[in-house]
């Protein structure tokens, strides 16, 4: 059995890392807002259909934890965006081991992609 206090701690805490009012984070899982309204306030208990849109808005959010609290949160970290241009690739240097970049392609969702190509002079 769901500890319905200890949930809507733990659905706070997710709704706080994300940033989002409770507004927001209903319209982001598709529930009415006054679902969440009442779940913040203890007036109902969160529905299995509930539990699993958040799990699966939200990808960081372990289904046991969000549950009864075991495991962590967030449960995948997120990935730092890295971002290169045509220059960066261009004027890459060697790292310090014995390889060094030949050709760098970037793949867009839409299946085009670019490819910039190191030029050596010898």
């Amino acid at each position: 059995m769901v500890n319905t206090e200890e949930f809507v701690q733990r659905l706070e805490k997710v709704i706080n890392y994300y940033g989002l009012s409770a507004s927001a984070f209903a319209d982001k899982i598709a529930v009415q807002r006054s679902t969440i309204s009442h779940l913040l306030t203890g007036r109902n208990k969160p529905s299995l259909e509930f539990v699993l849109k958040v799990v699966k808005s939200f990808p960081e959010v372990n289904l046991y934890w969000l549950l009864n609290g075991k495991g962590t949160f967030p449960a995948v970290q997120k990935e730092k965006a890295v971002s290169y241009s045509a220059e960066t690739a261009a004027s890459a240097e060697p790292s310090t081991n014995s390889k060094s970049i030949k050709n760098i392609i970037i793949f867009y969702e839409d299946g085009s992609f670019e490819s910039f190509i190191k030029n050596v002079e010898q």
